[in-house]
């Protein structure tokens, strides 16, 4: 989710690699004043300039930027943190932790981790000699936006039982002084991006989206997207968006822009029962690729070629099968729930096994 690894657009990742105030600097810049954040759940991440963390919080309904003053620099170095979840525990002073998300700060190289922790929810820091670090969110300088038309926080009746509002911020990025949120709204058609400018200055009640899913045959536009990356396909600023059961969607931003309702492009039918937990876009060789890590289909990386020229799909894939941009299974990534573009050469990963949980970096596939 973010400029950092998505090859993003040239304007916003020069901004971001060039604006590095010191941190009094930056939060009077992007308008960020002390005080508490009070998370109500652990979600996605993302960096914005000069250190800024963006933080989804789908049951307050709320995006946070917060000020890191993230200033160690440990850009280059390798990870390989074992007993990741037992450590971030550890430092929130519990037996019980959960990690939701991961994000690499492009400017220091250090991970940054969404955390639930026994009943609470904040953020941790480590560095790539496994030190492990809560931040402090008592009195720190932030600002926030709310979404203005969230779904109520309720538990639906009937054969799935579920709660819309946990999916109200289902991922987030910035990209060139913006910041967008996929998740679901309040009312018909529910999936929706949301774009907010940076510093924040007003809700919005976002774009409604609509894709065509070649497994189900049939367009829709109730689910969230799960993961997306801001990308420029084809000179045009887009979102390269993946949903479960799992079609690759391209949505141009101009038209979150314009427009009430977006059709989305399907590019890639990538198979059923299967949700894609994260993504990054990467170039080796001169060439673009995407990785995007599965709930029940690994790590695939996904070919880019002609994606521009790709009209989408318009007819059912059956029987869990595959069709549009070609992939490869990256076999060597095994448990892979989370990844982050560390570097050009490498990734950042959290990788799950029955020996436990690791943090470690991996060279680019």
């Amino acid at each position: 989710m973010r400029c950092s690894l998505a090859l993003s657009f040239l304007v916003g990742c020069v901004a971001l690699s060039l604006v590095n105030p010191a941190s009094s600097d930056a939060a009077e810049l992007y308008g960020l004043t002390p005080g508490q954040v009070n998370l109500e759940s652990a979600g996605p991440l993302s960096f914005g300039p000069s250190s800024v963390l963006f933080v989804g919080d789908a049951k307050a309904a709320k995006v946070y930027a917060i000020n890191t003053d993230d200033q160690q620099n440990n850009a280059g170095s390798d990870f390989e943190v074992d007993d990741l979840t037992g450590k971030v525990a550890a430092a929130f002073g519990t037996d019980d932790a959960t990690i939701v998300d991961l994000a690499v700060n492009p400017e220091t190289g250090n991970a940054f981790l969404s955390v639930a922790a026994g009943g609470t929810f904040g953020i941790a820091k480590v560095t790539a000699d496994g030190t492990v670090s809560v931040l402090n969110l008592d009195k720190i300088p932030h600002a926030s936006v709310a979404l203005s038309n969230a779904p109520e926080d309720k538990v639906t009746e009937g054969r799935r039982r579920r709660n819309p509002r946990d999916s109200s911020i289902t991922d987030v990025a910035y990209t060139a002084g913006r910041v967008l949120v996929a998740g679901l709204a309040a009312g018909d058609s529910p999936s929706a991006v949301r774009e907010f400018d940076f510093p924040f200055n007003e809700s919005a009640a976002g774009i409604r989206v609509e894709i065509f899913h070649a497994a189900h045959g049939r367009s829709e536009d109730y689910a969230p997207i799960q993961t997306f990356v801001p990308f420029n396909i084809g000179g045009e600023a887009s979102l390269l968006a993946g949903y479960t059961c799992t079609p690759l969607v391209k949505i141009p931003i101009a038209k979150l822009e314009s427009e009430t309702k977006v059709t989305g492009t399907t590019v890639a039918e990538l198979g059923n029962r299967n949700r894609p937990l994260d993504m990054i876009v990467y170039n080796k060789d001169g060439k673009d690729y995407v990785l995007m890590a599965n709930s029940a289909r690994g790590v695939m990386k996904i070919s880019t070629d002609r994606l521009a020229e790709n009209t989408g799909l318009t007819e059912r894939v059956s029987g869990g099968g595959a069709a549009g941009q070609s992939y490869e299974t990256v076999d060597a990534w095994e448990g892979i729930v989370q990844l982050d573009k560390l570097d050009d050469t490498h990734a950042l990963v959290v990788a799950q096994s029955d020996a436990g949980s690791t943090l470690k970096s991996v060279e680019l596939p």
